[in-house]
């Protein structure tokens, strides 16, 4: 699903690109996605150099529920001492619940549908109370102070972009730096559609930008 996606980052902000895979529910259920996306990021602080890879410059970044993983990585990385350059965020799931006004005005989509995501989380959660944890949302964090500068990118017509929004302004009230793109007339998944959508080739562009400022 990310390969073209990735492979555009890597070509256009002329950096190393890691694409992590992670198990999934409803046989792995939360958190391990979670724990997954943070061993991996771990072992390539680690050990990304035998790969020759620079590991004093590594951002994490993740679009949808990748990008619920990499926010929540950011944070572990901020706990562990991990001097991360840039946590990129292509509309993420932030909220413990689909409350706000953005769920309500489009349920029913475009793309991302209310029923759609209530059958996600319904396999991917194991009780009521995962929703309370931080990992599954992050704008519960209780301090993202010190986390990694952010450049987050939301569509307009998308069910998650008002949390993308109130996790930007967590961050900003943290002291965090953070970069906030909304892409005007696109619904979710619209960064996938460069082929198709200019907004999509502006937000690789923008993206792009982001990484080559954050690794110079």
């Amino acid at each position: 699903t990310h390969d073209t996606l990735c492979r555009e980052l890597a070509h256009q902000a002329g950096c190393a690109v890691v694409s992590v895979d992670y198990r999934l529910a409803p046989e792995h259920k939360f958190p391990t996605a979670s724990n997954d996306a943070w061993d991996a990021l771990q072992w390539l602080v680690q050990e990304g150099m035998a790969l020759g890879l620079d590991t004093g410059r590594v951002a994490v970044g993740g679009d949808s529920a990748g990008g619920t993983l990499a926010a929540a990585s950011a944070i572990l990385a901020r706990d562990a001492g991990i001097d991360l350059a840039l946590q990129l965020l292509i509309y993420p799931g932030c909220a413990a619940h689909q409350d706000t006004p953005s769920h309500a005005k489009y349920s029913q989509g475009p793309i991302l549908t209310e029923p759609m995501i209530s059958w996600m989380f319904g396999n991917y959660t194991r009780s009521p109370a995962d929703r309370d944890d931080w990992r599954f949302a992050p704008l519960l964090a209780p301090d993202v102070r010190g986390v990694a500068p952010a450049s987050l990118h939301l569509a307009q017509c998308d069910s998650l972009v008002d949390e993308g929004v109130l996790y930007a302004d967590k961050l900003r009230a943290a002291g965090v730096a953070v970069e906030l793109q909304i892409y005007a007339g696109v619904a979710h998944e619209f960064v996938k559609m460069g082929r198709a959508l200019k907004e999509a080739k502006a937000c690789h562009a923008n993206m792009a930008a982001a990484l080559r400022a954050a690794f110079d």
